[in-house]
């Protein structure tokens, strides 16, 4: 996977305010609030700034987070590195760089990994499986 490298003032011409604040500022969206929390249709889910794929719909799961989560992603698509307190582990888009949101280990739910990737809905963008037909 090639990395995408942009300036910032290129990645403020091609995503919105809250996208720029959100996948390169690593800001976070209110809780309850993102177009994809309560999502569960067919298809795949991309990165928002670069269109990488990044999860498949069928390993979304509602975790009552506030956020859309997913209990793995594409292999080799996402990056992780703990944050500065330790506390948490972030996730980004391996191509871009891009702000998802973190991955908590999480063993509450009865799905095939222990981990919880609570991701932005700014940060991704849903394609549906029968957008192809």
């Amino acid at each position: 996977m090639a990395a995408i490298s942009k300036s910032e003032d290129e990645w403020r011409a091609v995503l919105s305010p809250e996208q720029f604040r959100i996948l390169r500022e690593k800001g976070t969206e209110p809780k309850f609030t993102g177009e994809y929390d309560k999502l569960f249709e067919e298809g795949v889910y991309s990165c928002a700034g670069c269109g990488t794929a990044l999860y498949k719909s069928s390993t979304k799961f509602d975790s009552g987070c506030g956020w859309p989560a997913f209990y793995e992603g594409f292999p080799g698509a996402i990056s992780r590195s703990p944050d500065p307190d330790g506390r948490r582990t972030e996730i980004t888009c391996r191509a871009c760089g891009g702000h998802l949101g973190h991955v908590f280990k999480w063993d509450k739910f009865k799905v095939p990994s222990d981990e919880r990737h609570c991701v932005n809905s700014v940060s991704i963008k849903f394609t549906p499986a029968d957008s192809a037909l």
